[in-house]
């Protein structure tokens, strides 16, 4: 189809199509044409070694929050090599607290954007697919901590370093060359695929809202996150906070008159962990969580304060998040959060003793989603899954107690969302790693995967 993309794909998932002359059905399957399978299979194999000097390349882009341009141009590249219709699509403010899938936000978004990179087929028949990564990444900390260097991608063994390599550039890698592979086996899909390579997931999930707003939508969505090679069968709703505390400054020789609002936000973070187990305590109530040990999971990631050190500090303020479940609505598990915090000073004699705390909004608020056993596209992508390897393996599913980007897709456009990626070590944390074996079955698995849904012709067909 010419003209828009955005609107195309959206007019995809609404038209009827003809049937074209696909070649090849159930390819993820055993009992497809052993030869197609086959080709694609090997043409994984013979570009891995380029695929991992790819990751090496984007984990070399120090793409921490605000400095995504340097990797979004090494994908944009990526991606018009190879032929896809590549765009920018940014962030627009105005729409946080008007469209239901934006949240709050701390920065402009001036110098940040996605790229999507989109082909159309010759001939349609198939389901459209979105393959959707994000870039960004999360401070590596003390980089003297780390065994190497953390921004330069270093391959050692089984495994490939640096902050990013598993969550979730490895990813991103995966399904640039999955696509590869299908197109070196000399097949051509059957419906429209997109690769969305975004930003702002480890904050706000803005960048994938933006995605879904500008209409990059598909019958389904897959996110290679890494899970371990299993199926993420549903995630936490989250929500991020900040809180200020004001104390009463005074001097060490009248400590007694004052109140160091370092000690208030501890006394703060301590009430804290009660709600974290009050919301604990309601996992028997969803599906799978009872065996999740801390849904909820507070955690307190930033915290600055005082300006003195003889002097009891004036004020602090502390940043974190919290967790919830599916189903749940996110703006009242605010409401709920903002009372608690009222009631606890209310309760706290010292607390009560100072201005009252500020909460403030600094990113993510978005629900959970719970993926639906049963649907198509868990089906196409088990047979992908096990196809994939010699032995065979059944696909596995996990409860994943964090934020995706699948949630945008599911909760706001109504789309399944696949999260299904390779086996990675200390994401967020210390020597940040991906195994690499791992991440040749899962490119494998997701090659099978956009081969089957989207449907496959020859090239020679005309």
């Amino acid at each position: 189809m010419a003209g828009d993309p955005a609107r195309n794909l959206m007019m995809s998932r609404k038209m009827s199509v003809q049937e074209p002359p696909v070649l090849h059905g159930k390819i993820g399957s055993l009992e497809h044409e052993s030869p197609v399978r086959a080709s694609i299979l090997a043409n994984v194999d013979k570009a891995f070694d380029r695929q991992v000097a790819f990751l090496s390349s984007l984990v070399r882009c120090k793409s921490l929050r605000g400095l995504e341009r340097g990797v979004q141009e090494v994908v944009e590249a990526a991606l018009r090599e190879r032929g896809f219709d590549v765009r920018r699509v940014g962030i627009d403010r105005a729409l946080i607290g008007k469209h239901p899938a934006f949240s709050p936000a701390t920065i402009d978004y001036d110098e940040t954007w996605n790229v999507v990179g989109v082909k159309e087929p010759e001939v349609a028949g198939g389901r459209s697919l979105a393959l959707n990564a994000h870039v960004d990444v999360v401070p590596a900390g003390d980089a003297g901590r780390w065994s190497l260097d953390p921004f330069a991608g270093v391959r050692a063994g089984d495994w490939l370093y640096g902050r990013g390599a598993g969550d979730m550039k490895a990813g991103l890698s995966a399904l640039i060359f999955a696509m590869d592979a299908i197109e070196a086996a000399e097949l051509s899909l059957t419906a429209p695929v997109q690769i969305q390579s975004v930003v702002e997931e480890e904050v706000t999930g803005n960048g994938a809202a933006a995605m879904l707003h500008a209409g990059y939508v598909a019958d389904a969505v897959l996110i290679p996150e890494p899970t371990d090679e299993t199926l993420v069968r549903a995630n936490s709703g989250v929500i991020k906070f900040r809180i200020t505390l004001s104390g009463v400054p005074a001097h060490p020789r009248e400590i007694g008159v004052g109140v160091s609002a370092i000690d208030a936000a501890f006394r703060i973070m301590s009430h804290l962990r009660r709600l974290e187990h009050r919301w604990n305590e309601e996992k028997g109530n969803h599906p799978g969580f009872p065996d999740v040990a801390n849904p909820a999971a507070l955690t307190i990631g930033t915290i600055a304060g005082g300006e003195w050190p003889a002097s009891l500090p004036s004020s602090c303020s502390f940043a974190g998040r919290i967790g919830f479940y599916p189903g749940d609505d996110q703006h009242e598990r605010v409401r709920e959060f903002e009372r608690f915090v009222a009631e606890a000073v209310e309760q706290d004699e010292v607390l009560r003793s100072c201005p009252a705390p500020v909460v403030e909004w600094v990113g993510v608020i978005q629900a959970g989603y719970a993926l639906e056993p049963g649907t198509e596209a868990e089906a196409s992508l088990a047979r992908a899954h096990e196809a994939a390897r010699s032995a065979g393996s059944s696909l596995g599913s996990a409860i994943m107690a964090c934020y995706l980007d699948s949630a945008i897709f599911a909760v706001h456009g109504d789309i399944p969302s696949l999260v299904y990626g390779p086996a990675a070590e200390n994401i967020h944390a210390i020597d940040e790693r991906v195994n690499l074996p791992s991440l040749l079955r899962v490119t494998k698995t997701i090659a099978l995967f956009v081969a089957e849904w989207c449907g496959t012709r020859s090239m020679s067909i005309k």
